[in-house]
């Protein structure tokens, strides 16, 4: 069974991904600055979080068929965060609330055996 993320991406096409811009390559973190867009003084955002319909450039494929991070190995801070509802045996709102958003119903610990 592959893990229910890689079918999803309803988060990366839900919430505005945004952090410090310290985490960004051109500042010695790992997150490509050029995947982000300025947002203010200490804030950049991933390209395509900061819209009225948020879609990060960096998902890659269908919400909810086949979806994945195209650069999970360098995501963000806020990335790593946020974690789907139940993989750790807790629930997670936003898990949910991006799922709903996308017709898809939340995770249950059923899905993950």
């Amino acid at each position: 069974m592959s893990h229910p993320c890689l079918r999803c991406g309803a988060c990366c096409a839900t919430y505005r991904v945004a952090f410090h811009w310290l985490e960004t390559d051109a500042a010695g973190g790992i997150t490509p600055a050029a995947l982000t867009e300025h947002l203010d003084s200490h804030r950049v955002a991933m390209h395509g979080t900061n819209a009225y319909e948020p879609r990060c450039k960096s998902l890659v494929g269908e919400v909810g068929v086949a979806a994945h991070c195209g650069i999970y190995a360098v995501r963000p801070s806020p990335c790593h965060d946020l974690k789907p509802a139940w993989e750790d045996g807790t629930p997670s709102p936003q898990c949910d609330k991006a799922r709903l958003r996308h017709g898809m119903p939340p995770l249950t610990p059923a899905d993950f055996p």
